[in-house]
């Protein structure tokens, strides 16, 4: 029996008064995700989609962010965390848990999935609290600001790092942040962006990096070359003496940024790193790009950049600049589709998108700012007027042929002993799994074909894993459908050359046994 509307709200107002005088995390009413979508390498390996599809909190301390990760169901449970207000030491203490591994001194992200962060409201501050990605994948971190983390001195946090990862991390999209200190490793900061121990698939986005010794780091050692796909876009770089980034082994692609006031040294890539540097604007700098401080060299694709009042050191041992004449000596291939703006115009472009609260503007390569993509919210289940979606009932399977029979197939990382063809074998005995929770699996065709609705099949004893789920187009990206659990997803007839499976979230491993494809 429902209550009188009164006493309802006398109950949730109550709730929120606790709410406030605890700082213990609020369940929202919907499911929410981060404004916009993914860009850059974030977009790749079954892409980063966060805590999408999942429950919505809000969180007032770093406590209730550390409660909030500890009360799902399971480690791969997704979840938004919408922050608000000021997170310091004195609100953040270590919550224990069967789905978390938190810590009192750093907001830890460990051995989890699926999990969006993004500040509302007036805003989110970590203040001298840092963020700490471990073993961990689909990871959204959006509209924070992260701001002078200590490794010495007091109080210190997260060795000194504003974000860091490391230890087999997949798919972070940081995006719309303000990542900044008040000096260098002198005054007992370290990095404000690193990586390493085989971290890979990451974007950083429209943000801000200022006032530090050091912007960041690919590789923790010129041996630590496990890291790598990793994209920085409309980012400001002010005031940093060094790594904007330093690059050790893998892949980067480093385009639209802003980089005022570098002192030292700028984009430092070596021990066999590359990286393609595409339209950015420098200014009022020294050594923005090269290899430095190593005689293990790194290599760089360049096109399309300003070099304002740039000064370049002369080689040495350990001192190879691209300039005065930047030239190629690699070239880079990127597997996703972006818009590139005029380095001419990135300092206005950046200036007014990049940072927390801005509004998370982005470009479209226009040289204007936009605002982001709405993201579109779960219909209300209570509200009678939404549309009813179309029943997906697995045991009625569509009609006419399954055109994966005799496809090729191919995917994201593959658990040991399963493979990408059983997928399309026609076999419900035999199945494929991705190497974690998450994961693509794709059919693909010599010619285009003509698909409208898909089937996908579990294999028994499995059944129920997959959480949530999105069919891609893999040729244009485009997103034909999402859903959440196997079975039967229809969408508008397309045709394409390979469709893709992204698990976006999941309990323990899923096994796909089938990924049936038909024309109607």
């Amino acid at each position: 029996m429902r209550r009188p509307v009164a006493l309802r709200l006398q109950a949730a107002l109550g709730t929120l008064a606790l709410a406030a005088a605890t700082g213990v995390v609020l369940a929202m009413p919907e499911a929410a995700a981060a404004a916009g979508g993914a860009t850059g390498y974030a977009t790749q390996n079954g892409g980063t989609t966060g805590g999408a599809g999942g429950q919505t909190v809000r969180a007032t301390t770093g406590t209730a962010i550390h409660q909030a990760l500890c009360g799902r169901a399971d480690s791969a449970t997704p979840i938004t965390i919408e922050v608000e207000g000021t997170i310091n030491h004195g609100n953040t203490s270590k919550v224990s848990g069967d789905s978390c591994s938190t810590a009192a001194d750093k907001i830890e992200l460990k051995q989890i999935s699926n999990v969006t962060i993004v500040g509302v409201g007036s805003g989110a501050v970590f203040d001298q609290l840092g963020i700490h990605i471990r073993e961990s994948s689909n990871i959204i971190i959006q509209n924070v600001t992260v701001r002078n983390v200590r490794k010495s001195g007091s109080p210190t946090s997260n060795g000194g790092d504003a974000i860091s990862m490391e230890s087999d991390v997949r798919n972070v999209w940081v995006d719309h942040t303000t990542l900044e200190a008040s000096g260098g490793e002198s005054a007992g900061f370290d990095g404000l962006f690193d990586m390493k121990d085989n971290t890979q698939y990451v974007t950083l986005s429209y943000s801000v990096l200022r006032n530090s010794g050091r912007g960041g780091l690919i590789g923790s050692s010129e041996s630590d070359r496990s890291n790598g796909y990793v994209t920085f876009h409309h980012n400001k770089y002010e005031n940093i003496d060094s790594r904007t980034p330093l690059l050790r082994g893998g892949t980067s692609h480093i385009y639209n940024n802003h980089y005022a006031s570098l002192n030292e040294s700028g984009i430092n890539s070596r021990a066999g790193a590359k990286a393609k540097v595409d339209s950015n604007y420098f200014e009022d700098s020294k050594d923005v790009l090269g290899t430095f401080y190593t005689d293990q060299p790194g290599y760089w694709q360049v096109a399309g950049n300003i070099f304002d009042n740039v000064t370049w050191s002369e080689p040495g041992d350990d001192t190879n600049p691209a300039g005065p004449d930047p030239r190629s000596n690699t070239t880079v291939s990127i597997p996703y589709s972006y818009a590139l703006d005029d380095a001419s115009c990135v300092p206005a472009v950046v200036a007014a998108t990049a940072g927390a609260n801005k509004g998370l503007k982005v470009s479209d390569g226009s040289c204007a700012p936009q605002n982001p993509d709405p993201t579109p919210t779960d219909p209300d289940p209570t509200d009678p007027t939404e549309p009813s979606p179309d029943p997906t009932d697995p045991t009625d399977p569509p009609s006419g042929t399954n055109l994966s029979l005799g496809a090729g197939a191919d995917g994201s990382s593959k658990a040991s002993g399963t493979s990408y063809g059983n997928v399309r074998d026609g076999d419900p005995a035999t199945h494929w799994s991705p190497a974690g929770t998450t994961g693509s699996v794709s059919v693909k065709w010599p010619s285009p074909t003509t698909v409208s609705k898909v089937r996908v099949r579990e294999a028994a004893g499995s059944e129920g894993a997959i959480r949530s789920y999105r069919l891609v187009d893999h040729g244009t990206g485009r997103v034909l459908a999402t859903g959440t659990g196997a079975g039967v997803a229809g969408f508008p007839a397309v045709s394409l050359t390979k469709l893709t499976l992204e698990i976006t979230g999941a309990s323990g491993t899923p096994k796909v046994a089938e990924f049936e494809t038909y024309a109607g």
